[in-house]
């Protein structure tokens, strides 16, 4: 069975990290060897990247550009160091965030060159695409409500403003349009059980017919 690698993407607070987790534990269970992992933040080098990216700074705000060029250094080391290693190995990877996430926050959100994204994302993944992407979807005030209500303190990213979150949404709903086979949504305001089950049916009929 070859590797497969599955992507998780969305706005702040719609539940990625949560159905990651039993995603994990469902396809562990059907005999999958599974690996979970993230961007930015996937590696030693990433996890110094991450920081640097996600942390806030008053007086000395990272330029948008350093910020998509910072994203692409993480993708490159990513894709080289586990990405295709893993995928190599006929594992199946549950990555949070890739190449759509960049197209959403640094396209849309920021509003910078889609050509220069695209072709950033094109060498550092050497063209790699998700063989599935699962896109919860939820409203971005809902979505930032739980992370507000949660016990970390809210990152640089999603500090940013309500109407820059709803553009990063704008672009996953037309992303998705744009790629109806590789890009599935799932509603992210439904109850944890429900969007799991969503998942399991996307995956199944998609990626599984070999191990069920």
């Amino acid at each position: 069975m070859g590797g497969k690698l599955i992507v998780f993407e969305g706005v702040e607070g719609c539940g990625k990290t949560t159905q990651m987790q039993l995603c994990c534990q469902w396809l562990q269970s059907l005999g999958v060897c599974v690996v979970v992992t993230r961007e930015p933040g996937g590696t030693e080098l990433g996890l110094h990247l991450r920081r640097l990216l996600l942390e806030k700074s008053e007086d000395k705000p990272i330029a948008e550009m350093t910020e998509l060029l910072l994203y692409a250094a993480d993708r490159a080391q990513h894709v080289e160091q586990e990405l295709k290693p893993n995928l190599a190995d006929g594992k199946y990877i549950l990555c949070d965030r890739y190449t759509d996430s960049t197209i959403a926050y640094q396209g849309y959100g920021r509003g910078l060159s889609m050509e220069i994204i695209n072709q950033l994302n094109y060498i550092a993944t050497g063209g790699k695409t998700s063989d599935l992407t699962i896109w919860l979807d939820v409203d971005v005030e809902v979505g930032l409500a739980r992370k507000r209500g949660g016990e970390v303190a809210l990152d640089r990213i999603e500090q940013e403003t309500i109407a820059f979150h709803q553009r990063v949404q704008q672009g996953y709903a037309e992303l998705a349009a744009s790629h109806p086979g590789r890009i599935f949504r799932v509603d992210g305001s439904l109850s944890q059980d429900q969007v799991q089950q969503m998942i399991k049916e996307i995956l199944g009929d998609r990626l599984l017919s070999s191990v069920r």
